[in-house]
């Protein structure tokens, strides 16, 4: 289950582990990227930048959607400022999307 940027921190401030959701928008075409927070852990934050291509929810159950990007940083704030400039153009997601795939077929 995501949790929002703003739900105040439990017991586990220094780990999560459920990703913090820092950014959503849709894509043109359907889909939508994300930004997430993924640990807290000091002395470096660690988010990450998803592309969920499909746009029927409920085939999403299953499949993780592709991470095209990841920062770590020392605060929340400069890790999303970081992956924001890829998260907001449609260029740069569809540009990490080919890597992605690439990385993907060199793997096999």
């Amino acid at each position: 289950m995501d949790r929002n940027a703003n739900d105040a921190p439990g017991d586990d401030a220094s780990r999560m582990s459920d990703p913090v959701l820092l950014y959503s928008r849709g894509l043109p075409g359907g889909g939508v990227v994300t930004i997430e927070a993924v640990s807290k852990e000091t002395p470096a934050v660690r988010a990450r930048v998803s592309v969920e291509r499909r746009i029927d929810p409920q085939r999403r159950d299953g499949h993780a959607p592709p991470v095209i990007a990841e920062a770590q940083a020392p605060t929340q704030s400069t890790a999303f400022k970081e992956l924001y400039r890829i998260a907001s153009d449609n260029v740069a997601v569809a540009r990490g999307l080919i890597q992605w795939q690439a990385r993907r077929r060199d793997d096999r």
